[in-house]
C-alpha cells in the first residue's frame, strides 16, 4: 500500500516592467520557445535561489542552511570559538587541522585551485557544525594534538556522516541536497520549480545608455558608452511542494508545517536581483492560486501553449486563461484539487466560480496552516469550505 501523499502547488501570475532578472552568458534575458512561440523566461535555479534568500528573511541567523565550498573554514572558525560560546578554545592552526579531519569521511576532495575549499559546493544547516563540536565531547584539543595516523583512526570512531544526515535546516528539507561522492548524505527536495515562462510571446529590446564624467568640463562627450538587453513580460510561474516527503526530511509536523507556509509565502514574494539596480522591476504577483491535490502534481503552463495577445493588456486575459485551464483539467481528467485558495485582483463571474473569492494574501497564508495542519495530524483534508473564507 502506498503511503498518503499532499502536494500544495503555487501558480503565480505576475507581470514584470523592462527587466533582465536572469540572463545567459552573452547577457540577453534568458528565452524559450514553447507553442512556437519564443518566451521570457527565468530559469528554476535563478527563481530557487531568490526563493531561499527570501526563505531565510524569516529564520533566526542560527537555523539556516548555507551553501558553500568553505565548509572547512566554517567549522574551523567555530573550532576557534571559545568554550563559553560553544566552540572548542583551539588555535587557528590546531582548529584548521581538526577541521580537516572531521570532515575527510565525507570524501569532500579539496579545490585543485584553492586548499581551503572543497571541490563543490555543500549544502547543510549552520547548526550541524555545531552539532559537529559537540560531537568532539571536549576532547577537541587531546585529538588535535594526535599524529595524522592516531587522528585518522579516532574522527573514523565519530558519527560524522550520521551528524550532517539528521537535523536538517527547513532549508535543506525543501531544496534537497545532493552529495555524488557520498549518497548517505542524499536529501530528497520536497519542491519542484518549473522554469518560468511568460505568457506570450516577447521579444528582446536593447537599452543604450550613456554615463558622463561629472569632472569633465572641457569634453561634454559621454565618458562611457554601453549597452543592455532587456525584455518585459508577463510571467507564469509554478511550484509544488510534497508536505509528505517535507515532514519525512523534518521528522516534526510542526517544524514541517510552519515550513510550508513559510515557503508558499517566500515563492510568492521572492525575486531574482539580476540587474535589479538598473530596472528596479520588484512587482507583486496579479494571482496567487493554491491547488491543494492527494494524487499527482499537474502543472497548468498548458493554458499559454497558444500565446496570449491581449489588445488592452496580458494580465488580466492570462488570468482568465488559468481559469479556463484549471476548470477544463478537472473536467476531462476527472482530476479536481481537493482544495482551491486564491488571492487575485482580476474581476470576472468565471474567475470567481473557478478560483473562489479572492482572499487576502495573509489569509491564505493562514488557510494554509490550518490545512497541511489538519492533514499532518489526521492524513486527510476536510471537504471543501470548511477551512477558510473563499476556500474551495
Amino acid at each position: 500500500m502506498s503511503r498518503p501523499t499532499l502536494f500544495v502547488e503555487v501558480h503565480i501570475l505576475q507581470s514584470l516592467p523592462p527587466s533582465n532578472v536572469n540572463r545567459d552568458d552573452s547577457g540577453t534575458p534568458k528565452q524559450a520557445v514553447y507553442g512556437g512561440a519564443r518566451r521570457a523566461r527565468v530559469s528554476s535555479q535563478a527563481w530557487k535561489r531568490a526563493t531561499r534568500t527570501e526563505y531565510a528573511k524569516q529564520v533566526p541567523e542560527a537555523d539556516r542552511a548555507t551553501r558553500t565550498k568553505r565548509i572547512a573554514g566554517l567549522l574551523s572558525q567555530r573550532l576557534a570559538r571559545p568554550l563559553t560560546e560553544g566552540g572548542a578554545g583551539l588555535e587557528t592552526g590546531p582548529a584548521d587541522r581538526l577541521a580537516a579531519a572531521l570532515l575527510e569521511p565525507l570524501g569532500i576532495a579539496k579545490s585543485a585551485k584553492k586548499d581551503d575549499q572543497s571541490a563543490y559546493l555543500l549544502f547543510f544547516g549552520k547548526k550541524q557544525l555545531d552539532d559537529l563540536v559537540r560531537l568532539l565531547d571536549g576532547r577537541a584539543a587531546e585529538l588535535a594534538a594526535l599524529p595524522d595516523d592516531d587522528l585518522k583512526n579516532e574522527v573514523k570512531k565519530l558519527s560524522v556522516v550520521q551528524t550532517l544526515s539528521t537535523g536538517h535546516p527547513a532549508e535543506v528539507a525543501l531544496f534537497g541536497r545532493m552529495v555524488a561522492d557520498l549518497p548517505a548524505l542524499n536529501v530528497d527536495a520536497s519542491v519542484q520549480v518549473a522554469h518560468a515562462l511568460s505568457t506570450h510571446a516577447v521579444r528582446t529590446e536593447f537599452d543604450y545608455y550613456t554615463a558622463v564624467d561629472d569632472e569633465n568640463t572641457d569634453d561634454h562627450g559621454a565618458g562611457m558608452i554601453g549597452t543592455v538587453e532587456f525584455n518585459s513580460s508577463t510571467l507564469y510561474r509554478y511550484a509544488v511542494l510534497g508536505v509528505h516527503q517535507l515532514r519525512d526530511n523534518l521528522s516534526d509536523a510542526d517544524e514541517a508545517r510552519r515550513a510550508a507556509v513559510r515557503f508558499v509565502d517566500a515563492f510568492t514574494r521572492s525575486m531574482p536581483t539580476g540587474h535589479q539596480n538598473s530596472f528596479a522591476h520588484r512587482t507583486l504577483p496579479h494571482l496567487v492560486l493554491l491547488t491543494v491535490r492527494a494524487d499527482q502534481p499537474v502543472n497548468l503552463v498548458s493554458a499559454y501553449e497558444e500565446p496570449v495577445t491581449g489588445v488592452t493588456g496580458l494580465a488580466s486575459e492570462s488570468v482568465v486563461r488559468l481559469a479556463d485551464e484549471l476548470k477544463a483539467v478537472g473536467e476531462t481528467w476527472g482530476d479536481e484539487p481537493l482544495r482551491t485558495l486564491a488571492t487575485y485582483t482580476a474581476e470576472g463571474d468565471k474567475i470567481t466560480e473557478v478560483f473562489g473569492s479572492s482572499l487576502p494574501f495573509p489569509a491564505l497564508l493562514d488557510s494554509v496552516d490550518a490545512l497541511v495542519g489538519q492533514w499532518l495530524a489526521d492524513g486527510e483534508i476536510a471537504p471543501a469550505g470548511t477551512t477558510g473564507t473563499g476556500a474551495r
